[in-house]
């Protein structure tokens, strides 16, 4: 198993936000993806890809539709996504993805995590480049022949196909999303859920005590309403 898998491993095991965090993240993910592409889901591949995800948090069908009717509000202000970057204690690295309303509030905040925990937040491109943007598609199973999968995708950028109790896994890198999209949707193979996340070229190990100071920071910053997701280089 390659990189991918075991990343998505140790976060399986260490953190999953609450349900209610998750119906705010793909709240927002709604909002972003209606006022890019429209309300239609056939006509919005982004849109498409956030209901697959609502699906897979059991996200009630009528919350979605109230999100997308209020995103095609033309008074309802956008969510921008914003990178922050920074440090944690002990020299851990740390990307924070937000989507706000209120940029000014979201760097004040952010800033202040930082500031009460030791850590330091960085400028744009600080430590980024310390972690590959990737996507990755979750899907079924069912009559999916994993070494023949493998194959057809090649040519779409696919880094790595593994399987585990949750369904088929496909890691690309970030620009090979809209490609790998496209072939599943052509094959009508299912796709269960599908996303970004940011996995970190080297890890490092702390101790115990270092660990819960890193945590301290990570725990406040997930909090955050505006933050979505929270990557970082410690080794879990």
């Amino acid at each position: 198993m390659g990189r991918a898998f075991e990343f998505r491993k140790a976060r399986k095991m260490k953190r999953w936000s609450a349900m209610s965090k998750a119906f705010t993240r793909i709240g927002k993910d709604i909002v972003m993806a209606v006022k890019e592409g429209g309300p239609d889901p056939d006509a919005n591949s982004r849109l498409r890809a956030v209901i697959q995800n609502s699906k897979a948090v059991n996200m009630p069908k009528e919350n979605v539709e109230r999100a997308i009717k209020r995103a095609s509000d033309k008074s309802l202000g956008d969510f921008k996504e914003v990178l922050f970057e920074g440090y944690a204690p002990h020299g851990i690295a740390i990307l924070v993805e937000t989507a706000t309303d209120n940029n000014t509030r979201t760097v004040a905040n952010v800033r202040s995590y930082f500031n009460k925990c030791d850590g330091s937040l960085g400028t744009s491109g600080s430590v980024s480049f310390m972690f590959d943007h990737t996507c990755n598609f979750r899907i079924s199973p069912v009559g999916i022949d994993i070494e023949e999968l493998e194959l057809e995708v090649i040519d779409c950028g696919v880094d790595e196909v593994f399987e585990d109790e949750d369904g088929v896994h496909i890691y690309a890198p970030f620009e090979s999303f809209g490609a790998i999209q496209s072939f599943l949707e052509g094959k009508n193979i299912e796709i269960l859920s599908s996303g970004f996340e940011r996995i970190p070229q080297v890890t490092k190990k702390l101790t115990e005590e270092e660990a819960a100071d890193v945590e301290k920071l990570l725990e406040k910053i997930e909090e955050d309403d505006d933050v979505q997701n929270v990557y970082h280089t410690m080794e879990e």
